[in-house]
């Protein structure tokens, strides 16, 4: 057994700034994870995510602010004196090493006594599923099973904190997800407090207890997958996490009101209050909440109804898209058994779900 244990450690950034040169990256980020839990970073290219989790490896200096894990202050800390562990989209493994000797080799660094490097590293291989692989080499490995060394060989030091940086997004599909459950379920078992940056908001939320996105160098909203999904704080979540409907409405009190029929307002947590009543808005309207109804007959369309361009079969759902006479096109999601063709008339009507809106 392991002579000693490491226990996971808080992570925190306080009024974290990053600036090269003139451009500032980073606004001020203020981020608290608890042990052992896993955040993700989430956002497109330019956010600032992959900045801020460099921030907290001590890979780029903070312009102001401070990083904290556990009880230290480590803004100036030099990165192999922060006791993290870290996977990036390069596995960057030892092609002349072994699969063992390649997740020995921080331990080594460490001067930890051989015996127990031997059994640390044994124990880590069994725990990713790489035991029976422990003596070939990098290039007599599957893209899944190398970066599965890679977060064997970050994990066996025991660090305080995991930063895992885009680690899936060089592998194909399927093995992305089962790699993602993977590391979930290995994070979950060593209770390990985790980083992880991506752009695939679908990753983001399968796997994280939390997640902040980000826009602009700033976190635009944090919170659980399902508060980011159901309750989006604003526009910009909820057009970046999922799917959503653009719809022009119209404010009346607590209320948006589209193509006749009047929707709830989502209670932002960040941002500005709502505008007033009577106000032109645009609001963001889930797939899945919107119904559609078959109609028969002709004559003018009315203000809920509309004609369908297009059904496609998903597996377990279909997405329809539909267009009102003025020309908005609208998406909806619904069970694979209910199918419409081209052509067909339908009405409209909004699941009474709240909605994000903006200022048109």
């Amino acid at each position: 057994m392991p002579t000693h244990t490491r226990t996971s450690a808080a992570v925190r950034l306080e009024n974290v700034s990053k600036s090269f040169g003139s451009t500032t990256v980073l606004h001020g980020i203020d981020l608290a994870l608890e042990p052992g839990e896993l955040v993700c970073l989430l956002g497109p290219s330019g956010c600032g995510k992959t900045t801020a989790l460099r921030c907290i490896a001590g890979l780029e200096e903070v312009s102001a602010g401070r990083v904290v894990i556990g009880e230290d202050d480590v803004t100036r800390v030099p990165v192999n004196r922060r006791d993290i562990g870290m996977v990036f989209q390069q596995y960057s493994l030892f092609p002349h090493l072994s699969v063992a000797r390649n997740v020995e080799f921080g331990l080594g660094m460490r001067r930890v006594p051989k015996s127990e490097r031997v059994t640390r590293v044994a124990e880590m291989l069994d725990i990713v599923g790489l035991a029976d692989l422990a003596e070939r080499y990098p290039n007599e490995l599957s893209g899944g099973q190398q970066q599965r060394v890679a977060l064997a060989r970050a994990l066996v030091t025991r660090p305080r904190a995991l930063l895992l940086d885009e680690p899936l997004s060089a592998l194909d599909a399927k093995v992305r997800v089962r790699l993602r459950e993977q590391i979930r379920a290995i994070q979950t078992e060593l209770g390990i407090t985790t980083v992880f940056v991506t752009h695939d908001q679908e990753e983001a939320l399968a796997i994280a207890d939390r997640v902040a996105v980000m826009d602009g160098g700033r976190i635009a909203q944090l919170g659980t997958p399902e508060d980011l999904y159901r309750r989006p704080a604003t526009s910009f979540v909820a057009d970046f996490v999922g799917l959503s409907n653009q719809l022009d409405g119209r404010l009346e009190g607590d209320l948006v009101r589209l193509r006749g029929g009047l929707v709830p307002l989502v209670d932002a947590e960040a941002g500005a209050s709502p505008p007033g009543h009577g106000v032109q808005v645009t609001a963001y309207v889930r797939p899945e909440h919107v119904e559609l109804i078959a109609q028969h007959g002709g004559g003018a369309l009315g203000e809920h109804e509309a004609v369908v361009l297009s059904s496609g079969f998903l597996g377990p759902i279909r997405r329809t898209v539909v267009q009102f006479s003025d020309g908005t096109e609208l998406a909806a999601q619904h069970a694979a058994e209910l199918h419409f063709c081209a052509g067909d008339r339908v009405e409209v009507r909004f699941a009474q779900v709240p909605v994000t809106v903006a200022p048109r």
